[in-house]
């Protein structure tokens, strides 16, 4: 089966957000009625309607508490099969709907995110969403006056999951985010990845951080932290998504970007790929040979490197016969760089290491 045809059988799921809205409609709509809806059906922002069954419900002295179980479907989601519950009380008068965080949500204490620190982990379009779950009830019970409803949302091993995520450097304290722009999750699609990229240089830009550096993995990061004494608020866990960093600076700039990688993916970024992961494709080494033979290197080590296993083998080829393979490389790397943030005014270098975190070399 091929990839296409393995990503359209995997099962979708639902985002924390839709099931936060989930669960917010059901004790709502308990707390105005006494009776829990089982299943209980939202809207999503496109304007789907899915029903959710609830996990757990109760009905007390001027609260009512639902609860949906996440199923994020065949997406290696740290949230899936976590308990979503949100707990629904009368607000203080001309209070309108607010949200708070109970156990396992976190509290933003940084800026630069979409909300302000001191506000709960719940982003815009979930709290939209449960807005509208509210507004839908009140319609359907011909309630027009304004609505006062303090929610709260709870995960209660969502402070344990979170260690698992990127909130504790984007200074998300105390537990998890409840997440989703449209409601739904894609199996493997890498969205909530590169949504922290862009969180991450928004916290860079909103605390006057002036250089950043994006790395492929933890040995290319502690290295390059060292090397310039970056805090942690400069390091953007970049991964395989160089282009998702790069496409945002071309709008979010920061004044100088550092690209911290091992040989292997700064040889597939300098041949021009902003996707460095594996199933986007490997080393072109045919490329590579070509490479080598304009820079002079020996014609047996040309020869060889088209046939050769790994990149590490072929750079362990080059530096035996005296040629800067990594330096070629980071150039390269570089220049692709500069390619996708266009005009944007960045101060760009490459840095390319070793598995042991070593410097091979620095171009920019």
């Amino acid at each position: 089966m091929d990839s296409k045809s393995q990503k359209d059988t995997l099962r979708r799921g639902w985002t924390t957000g839709t099931c936060a809205t989930a669960a917010t409609r059901a004790a709502v709509e308990a707390l105005w009625t006494g009776e829990f809806p089982d299943p209980v059906t939202v809207t999503l922002p496109k304007g789907q309607r899915i029903a959710f069954s609830l996990a757990s419900h109760e009905l007390g002295e001027g609260f009512a508490r639902a609860a949906v179980i996440k199923d994020a479907g065949d997406d290696p989601d740290v949230t899936h099969g976590a308990l979503v519950v949100v707990t629904v009380r009368a607000g203080a008068v001309g209070s309108g709907i607010t949200f708070h965080a109970g156990k396992g949500i976190g509290t933003v204490t940084k800026p630069g995110l979409p909300l302000p620190p001191g506000e709960p982990a719940i982003n815009p379009v979930p709290r939209e969403m449960m807005r509208t779950a509210i507004a839908e009830v009140a319609a359907a019970r011909s309630q027009s006056h304004p609505i006062d409803i303090a929610i709260e949302v709870s995960i209660p091993d969502g402070e344990e999951l979170a260690k698992k995520t990127l909130n504790g450097r984007l200074g998300i304290v105390g537990g998890l985010s409840v997440l989703g722009t449209t409601g739904i999750v894609i199996p493997f699609s890498c969205a909530a990845w590169i949504d922290s990229i862009h969180r991450g240089i928004d916290i860079a830009r909103a605390t006057g951080i002036d250089h950043i550096a994006g790395s492929t993995g933890t040995t290319s990061e502690e290295a390059i932290a060292k090397l310039d004494g970056l805090d942690e608020g400069a390091l953007i866990d970049m991964g395989d998504f160089v282009g998702g960093m790069l496409k945002y600076l071309k709008t979010h700039p920061v004044p100088r970007v550092t690209i911290a990688g091992g040989i292997a993916k700064m040889i597939k970024l300098a041949q021009g790929r902003l996707d460095l992961h594996s199933k986007r494709g490997g080393v072109d080494f045919d490329v590579l040979a070509g490479w080598l033979e304009d820079a002079g290197a020996p014609s047996e080590v040309v020869a060889k490197t088209p046939q050769a296993n790994t990149a590490l083998e072929v750079f362990r080829m080059a530096q035996a016969a005296d040629v800067d393979l990594a330096g070629l490389v980071a150039a390269k790397a570089r220049a692709t760089a500069l390619g996708a943030i266009g005009n944007a005014e960045i101060a760009i270098d490459v840095a390319v290491f070793d598995r042991d975190g070593v410097l091979l070399a620095r171009v920019g």
